[in-house]
């Protein structure tokens, strides 16, 4: 029933849509809004999972926690950081208002996924734009466009087609990886290949490139080199290519950034580029912000600092197991679960796109449905024993976390520091572990199946 205005839904249509979807099939009666979880506590004698709430506890014999991947922004360790008196926002907390740069002096701190998406937009009215970067990433152009009526047409036509693409390609996106090595074929046909990839919309060229790009280093470097180039031919300054050209990691080690002519901002006379890791910041100043080479003066600040990716809202909560034993202190050490959806010591909590869960490091919204409907074949087959517990054995999670180290560690993503790995600039004391699950989602699907289809093995019910 609903048509997508375009290939890429901006904010507003997403939320439209979320609103269209709610209302159909009535799903706000069952939905308390305005409402902050701030903790949950295991009570064994009773078998009863305590919600607590800012206001309130609620009671429940199962727990299933959806509090997303990107739920928790992180913001710059600067002295002085409350010190601005002009206008201030990181991205995750964008207010409900139009925001106006035009003529105004705006500052944008970070160059990752959300600020390369911020920073054209802000160029467009802005007086002056200073971008902050620490480290710089391999973007690829998004290649979003209105969607014609023959192609909504055709969308329609194919939804079962297109749903079954997904689930059979390793991150649920329409793209699956050629077959072929890029050490196989001839430099013209590799050259021609590259080429055609980064001119599709999406992420084309990261996941649907030749097989051993994300495994192969030799590979990578082929790959690598052919984003520096473009990137290269999009920036007019030499010095500037150097500052937007990654040198310290592969393509595709870290989440790759979509961008719509974020390049050619930089070719723009009122848009400047400071390298954060030639002059750090010393502090936030009430005019605007200071560096160890000079002070700049702003009217509006914008924070696209990232996020406490995947565990944020986990560490966020006073969540308590058994003996009271606290889920973020178990995890200090990086996180334990079996397939990503239950963790030993917390029976019947069940975490929808959890750590070392493949919906985390996939197209989310595919990956999504198959976590709900594991997790609802679960709670049935409860219902039909007659159980009313259920907890992930500790040599199964010991055996699952092995499983999601083995298979990172096929790949190139450990040789690099990034969000993946549970590494974040802004929360130095986080220990450096995978986080996600890399062995695709059609693997992680069928190592579910498996386990159900055993009578689930490795989880102990009551």
């Amino acid at each position: 029933e609903w048509e997508w205005s375009e290939h890429f839904s901006a904010q507003p249509e997403t939320l439209r849509y979320c609103g269209f979807i709610s209302e159909k099939f009535d799903l706000s009666r069952d939905i308390e809004f305005n409402t902050r979880v701030t903790g949950a506590h295991y009570e064994e004698a009773r078998n009863i999972w305590q919600v607590i709430t800012e206001d309130k506890i609620y009671e429940c014999r199962f727990l299933i926690t959806a509090v997303g991947v990107f739920s928790v922004p992180t913001w710059p360790e600067i002295e002085g950081i409350n010190d601005f008196q002009g206008e201030a926002w990181h991205t995750a907390r964008w207010p409900h208002y139009p925001v106006d740069f035009s003529g105004k002096r705006v500052a944008v701190i970070g160059t990752g996924a959300t600020g390369v998406q911020v920073i054209p937009e802000v160029a467009k009215t802005a007086g002056t734009l200073t971008v902050f970067q620490r480290r710089p990433n391999y973007c690829l152009p998004l290649g979003n466009r209105p969607i014609t009526e023959e192609e909504q047409a055709d969308i329609k036509g194919r939804y079962e087609e297109i749903f079954a693409q997904c689930a059979s390609t390793t991150g649920s996106f329409l793209h699956g990886s050629d077959p072929r090595s890029a050490l196989s074929v001839s430099d013209e046909e590799r050259e021609a290949t590259f080429e055609r990839l980064y001119n599709m919309p999406g992420f084309a060229l990261w996941l649907g490139n030749f097989r051993g790009c994300g495994t192969d280093q030799e590979a990578n470097d082929f790959v690598s080199e052919f984003v520096r180039r473009k990137i290269s031919e999009r920036v007019n300054d030499p010095e500037l290519v150097e500052k937007l050209i990654p040198l310290d990691h592969g393509f595709g080690t870290r989440r790759v950034p979509m961008e719509s002519g974020y390049y050619e901002v930089y070719n723009q006379d009122d848009v400047r580029l400071i390298d954060l890791m030639a002059t750090p910041f010393q502090r936030i100043t009430k005019a605007g912000i200071e560096t160890t080479a000079e002070n700049f003066d702003f009217d509006l600040i914008i924070y696209a600092t990232g996020f406490d990716a995947i565990v944020g809202s986990f560490r966020n909560m006073d969540i308590q197991g058994r003996k009271g034993a606290k889920l973020k202190d178990y995890w200090e050490d990086g996180p334990v679960t079996y397939l990503g959806v239950q963790v030993p010591g917390f029976p019947n909590l069940l975490t929808l796109v959890g750590p070392q869960n493949a919906s985390t490091f996939c197209n989310i919204p595919r990956c999504i449905e198959q976590n709900v409907e594991w997790v609802s074949d679960l709670m049935a087959h409860m219902m039909a024993y007659g159980y009313e517990r259920v907890e992930a054995a500790q040599t199964a999670a010991e055996a699952w976390v092995e499983h999601s180290e083995q298979m990172v560690a096929m790949t190139l993503i450990p040789n690099t520091d990034s969000w993946f790995m549970n590494v974040n600039q802004n929360l130095p004391e986080k220990k450096r572990t995978f986080l996600a699950y890399a062995g695709g989602a059609p693997r992680y699907k069928q190592k579910c199946d498996e386990v159900a289809a055993a009578g689930y093995t490795g989880f102990d019910f009551a």
